[in-house]
């Protein structure tokens, strides 16, 4: 289990970095993290603020080094930053409405700026392109957008030579696309998502072999449809290694049919490097708000997240993602239950559900005195999430008499609902309006509490066998309709149709 934590002012010394958005943050040596340029209301940014690790504190070094009086790169945001031993190279990105094609690198030792004079098979300006570190030398960049097109070239960059050579790969190829990333996992780039030609987003995963020169491997691409609970498609998101797995964060997509606008995502998918698979990982509070161009990076057990943007605001917001032994975890499991952020948001198949006395005591708790203060029945599912009767749920009766009319007798009231019911059984999720998805999910989990209540027996084995061949429940322990994802809805809309009696 992990745990999302705002870090709080004793976590940090120093001055923070201001809000921002399509920055960079890298690791150095395992010491420190380093922040660069990024977007904040129009204006890129083009400043170095660093968190020492071992000493807790932010601070702005004085670097030196750069051209045309200007200290470092010009402001600048969507670049690509990649880290050999104690250097950041950073290429490309866009300031204001042009793409730039740019080469910098900072020696962390000396804080100081150096551009690049490279030759060979040059990239051209792009911006939303994605890196990263072949061994402790050589850097590989895919993809972006040059402002005309989206691009599906793959560079090598020698930091020694400073040669850049651009890849021949044959076979199929990905889509051309912007906003993805790509990260080097042993010998294999994999590149996920992104936005594609013709603008759609994307949810592909793929690996590109033949970059490392010692295994004589021809370059080609190989498109990997993995098992599991695969991400939604998505641009904008991060996805940071940690050990045997790779952590996906955030990021955004579209709203399809239910929606013209983007969709921010504030979910937490991970690559099980070992088992070849996604899983969603346990997260035992709310997660930070939803968000794409943020950065998430890796300190040992500790993840910290900063920035990004919403559509509509820009964050400047760090937060904590720690296992459960973690102090920083503790110190929030420590506070008292009123401020104890709740979500149960555990997904049922990954063996790590838990059940703990003083948890169940307090939420029970907290359901006691909700029941005293509203004189609504109240029930609790196995998740913590409480369960209010039908006559009871206000939108939800609201919604069942809007379908068939204004009713005023409680009679008729179970009737209106009994409509709905039969309204969403005959549904198919085309035709379900996004107001109708808080009170579907909330009567698909109130079925489910209903059966559990009748056959008196253990929640956990109960949802992983009502179906048949063992198909589990997989929305019971969603908290809010918000963290339902798109193709989420045709499998919820399915499993309540289940649960309808017949």
């Amino acid at each position: 289990m992990h745990y999302w934590v705002r870090a709080s002012s004793s976590d940090f010394a120093g001055t923070l970095p201001q809000p921002r958005s399509g920055h960079t943050a890298v690791i150095i040596g395992g010491s420190k993290v380093v922040v660069f340029g990024g977007l904040l209301d129009k204006k890129f940014l083009s400043d170095i603020v660093v968190y020492d690790i071992d000493n807790k504190l932010w601070f702005q070094p004085e670097c030196t080094g750069g051209s045309d009086g200007q200290v470092g790169p010009s402001p600048r945001a969507f670049h690509v930053a990649v880290v050999i031993d104690c250097h950041m190279f950073i290429f490309g990105g866009r300031s204001g409405g042009k793409r730039l094609g740019d080469f910098w690198v900072l020696d962390t030792d000396i804080w100081q700026w150096s551009e690049l004079t490279s030759f060979g098979d040059l990239p051209s300006a792009r911006d939303f392109a994605a890196a990263s570190a072949i061994g402790n030398r050589k850097i590989v960049m895919y993809g972006g957008w040059d402002g005309k097109k989206w691009l599906s070239d793959v560079y090598v960059m020698d930091t020694i030579s400073l040669e850049w050579m651009e890849l021949s790969v044959t076979g199929s190829l990905p889509p051309a696309r912007c906003g993805h990333t790509a990260t080097m996992v042993e010998k294999r780039l994999l590149v996920y998502g992104g936005r594609g030609g013709g603008g759609p987003i994307m949810g592909d995963l793929w690996a590109l072999k033949g970059l490392i020169e010692e295994e004589n491997e021809t370059p080609g691409w190989t498109q990997l449809k993995l098992p599991g609970q695969a991400p939604s498609p998505r641009c904008g998101h991060t996805i940071t290694s940690g050990g045997h797995y790779l952590l996906l964060f955030g990021g955004h997509g579209t709203g399809g049919w239910l929606s013209r606008y983007d969709i921010y995502y504030n979910d937490c998918i991970v690559l099980d490097r070992v088992s070849a698979q996604w899983k969603r990982l346990p997260t035992g509070n709310e997660p930070p708000p939803a968000r794409a161009y943020h950065s998430l990076t890796c300190m040992g057990s500790r993840y910290l997240l900063f920035g990004g943007f919403d559509g509509k605001s820009t964050f400047d917001d760090l937060w904590w993602l720690v296992p459960e032994e973690d102090s920083i975890a503790k110190r929030l499991l420590s506070t008292s239950p009123t401020n104890l952020p709740q979500n149960k948001d555990v997904v049922m198949g990954n063996n790590n559900v838990q059940s703990e006395g003083k948890e169940s005591q307090m939420e029970e708790s907290v359901v006691s005195e909700l029941q005293k203060r509203l004189g609504i029945s109240v029930s609790l599912l196995g998740n913590g999430v409480p369960i209010v009767d039908e006559l009871e749920d206000r939108e939800f009766v609201q919604l069942a008499s809007s379908l068939v009319g204004e009713r005023v007798s409680s009679n008729q009231q179970v009737s209106d609902i009994q409509a709905l019911r039969d309204h969403w059984r005959k549904s198919t999720p085309r035709h379900i309006p996004l107001k109708e998805l808080g009170p579907l999910l909330r009567d698909y989990q109130r079925l489910i509490t209903r059966r559990l209540q009748a056959n008196s027996g253990s929640h956990v084995q109960f949802i992983e066998s009502s179906f048949p061949g063992k198909v589990a429940y997989g929305f019971y322990h969603i908290r809010n309709v918000n963290q339902l994802r798109m193709d989420d809805i045709p499998k919820l809309l399915a499993e309540y149709k289940q649960l309808l009696p017949n």
